[in-house]
């Protein structure tokens, strides 16, 4: 039996990125745990990057715009996962800044229509020697483009 490949569930804007939740995910009460949504986030952006070119592959002055901080996170939990398997991360960027970023996030079902999660997380760029904000470069700032959220 064969089955085609089926197409990446449509989002107005951002991108809808893939995730698995395993059983050692879940807490003592069978829900996906609370720490385990930025994780699951974090790797969702990871893999975004990576298909764009950008990754750290250990060496901080090589990473460029790998080396960033986190300034903030917020996350408001809708409904709890109560099982493992896939599901996925919507992701886009809601501001782009010269030395900084907010992205949006919302883990979901795989095909976007149900909302587990929601949120926001500020990043800032960092000079690897000094650990001072410094620019974005500007193939990471095309990338980003790409990504962000109208104002309408």
């Amino acid at each position: 039996m064969t089955t085609e490949p089926r197409a990446a569930p449509v989002v107005p804007y951002g991108r809808l990125v893939p995730v698995t939740v395993h059983f050692d995910d879940l807490d003592a009460l069978g829900l996906l745990h609370n720490a385990r949504y930025p994780v699951m986030v974090e790797r969702a952006w990871s893999t975004l990057w990576q298909e764009r070119g950008f990754r750290f592959e250990g060496d901080w002055e090589a990473a460029g715009d790998f080396c960033n901080a986190v300034r903030e996170l917020r996350i408001s939990y809708e409904a709890p996962v109560t099982k493992p398997g896939g599901y996925a991360v919507h992701l886009w960027l809601e501001r782009l800044g010269n030395t900084g970023l907010t992205y949006g996030f919302r883990f979901c079902s795989a095909d976007g229509s149900v909302t587990y999660a929601h949120g926001s997380r500020v990043l800032v760029r960092l000079n690897a020697a000094t650990l001072r904000p410094t620019s974005w470069s500007e193939p990471f700032r095309a990338a980003g483009w790409e990504l962000l959220r109208s104002a309408d």
